[in-house]
């Protein structure tokens, strides 16, 4: 099997494939506030699924990272609107400090292909 790896630069790729497997970067989003970031954030999930020949419905786990646990909700709201009810992933939610002050939530994902 070959290993395709999408939109890399020096550190990393945004998203890698190997057989059925689909393996997504760290994604953030842009905003002000942790709904702006995570409709963001997913938008781009959606986006790199898309290119690698998938869809939220094939999401097999997701581990999110928050900057303060105390968003979760609002996390939370944006995400139960987004995913697909009928095939929800395994998930993980911890708080963590993130990579700079700006950055309010990141997803990891993994993937099947459709």
């Amino acid at each position: 099997m070959t290993i395709k790896r999408s939109e890399p630069d020096n550190r990393m790729s945004q998203t890698v494939v190997y057989g059925d497997m689909i393996y997504l970067a760290g994604q953030i989003g842009t905003g002000a506030d942790v709904t702006a970031q995570t409709k963001d954030m997913l938008a781009e999930v959606d986006r790199l699924l898309a290119d690698a020949g998938s869809s939220k419905s094939q999401i097999l786990s997701a581990t999110i990272w928050l900057a303060d646990i105390a968003t979760i909700s609002e996390m939370n709201a944006v995400w139960d609107a987004w995913i697909d009810p009928a095939n929800p992933p395994a998930r993980a939610c911890v708080e963590a400090r993130l990579a700079t002050p700006e950055f309010l939530v990141e997803v990891m994902i993994t993937a099947a292909k459709s």
